[in-house]
């Protein structure tokens, strides 16, 4: 599959090691960000819509609803980084816009991260965003300029003006973060696909996931996660031709509450227990409106 990460770089005869994801942390937030009643919103916002003829959304910025990335990340980052470990690299990831426009969220957030990191943005990728990250910072890992880097997905549940098209909004405005460490032996792997892969993306999937069987140890089968485009929800035979009565172990399914954020939600509440149990994990998500399938393999590796 075309996307996969690349493989290390040889030095001194001994292969670079990527990264593994040492844990995942996952928050919700409540209320609303300040800077969403900040007049530059509405200019900021109206300078983009206007030369597509779209529609300001008046109500929601007299209101104003909606979460700063900065703020919802900085206050994760200290969650999820309790004992002040230095980090080398942080990307922030996200679908929906921010509401604080004229600021970099993720060099913002690299002063209140310890190590002072490199940090930017992906976007623009829908749900493949928080995947290209994680590809990113295992490549780069691979330079051995990072031993370790974490990787925010943020989404916030307002749009503050008429989209041309339908979109899907979260229902909370949430933030996960994947803290990632270098590592000589489980390293995660990242593999993306574009084009039209919506109608092959259950039978990539399930190669993906067969290909973690065996390293399972013989002690558990592999855990599948999916997320919510890449799910099969549709009626009882669909469901049985495609992933949701696969016979190589359990599913699970993000909600689509949580369009950019839900599988990376699952991933944070399940991983120890599936760490502790030994399980290699397959996390997969799928845009079908841009026809990217992006995979996350994780390796049973050593129990806790």
């Amino acid at each position: 599959m075309p996307g996969a990460s690349a493989p290390p770089v040889e030095r001194h005869g001994r292969p670079r090691n990527g990264l593994r994801v040492a844990r995942v942390v996952a928050r919700d937030f409540d209320g609303h960000s300040e800077t969403s009643l900040d007049p530059d919103l509405r200019v900021f916002v109206s300078d983009l819509a206007r030369p597509y003829g779209l529609e300001l959304r008046e109500d929601l910025l007299r209101r104003g609803v909606g979460h700063s990335y900065g703020e919802m990340a900085e206050e994760l980052l200290a969650q999820a980084l309790p004992a002040g470990e230095p980090v080398d690299l942080l990307i922030l990831a996200f679908s929906s816009p921010d509401v604080r426009p004229g600021r970099s969220a993720a060099v913002h957030l690299s002063r209140f991260c310890p190590g002072a990191p490199l940090a930017f943005a992906v976007c623009d990728q829908g749900p493949a965003a928080a995947f290209t990250a994680l590809r990113i910072a295992s490549d780069y890992s691979r330079s051995g300029a990072c031993r370790r880097a974490v990787v925010l997905a943020v989404e916030q549940t307002s749009l503050h003006h008429r989209p041309a098209a339908p979109v899907v909004l979260p229902d909370r405005h949430r933030a996960v973060a994947l803290v990632c460490e270098q590592t000589d032996g489980d390293e995660a792997l990242v593999r993306q696909s574009s084009g039209a892969v919506a109608d092959s993306a259950p039978a990539q999937v399930r190669s993906e996931w067969a290909a973690l069987g065996p390293q399972a140890a013989l002690i558990s089968g592999p855990e599948l996660a999916l997320g919510p485009q890449a799910a099969l929800s549709g009626p009882e035979p669909e469901r049985e031709a495609g992933l949701g009565r696969d016979p190589l172990g359990p599913v699970v399914e993000a909600g689509p509450g949580q369009p950019f954020t839900g599988v990376w939600t699952q991933l944070a509440e399940r991983l120890p227990a599936w760490r502790a149990e030994r399980r290699p994990v397959l996390v997969a998500d799928l845009d079908r409106r841009l026809g990217r399938l992006s995979t996350l393999a994780l390796p049973a590796g050593v129990a806790p």
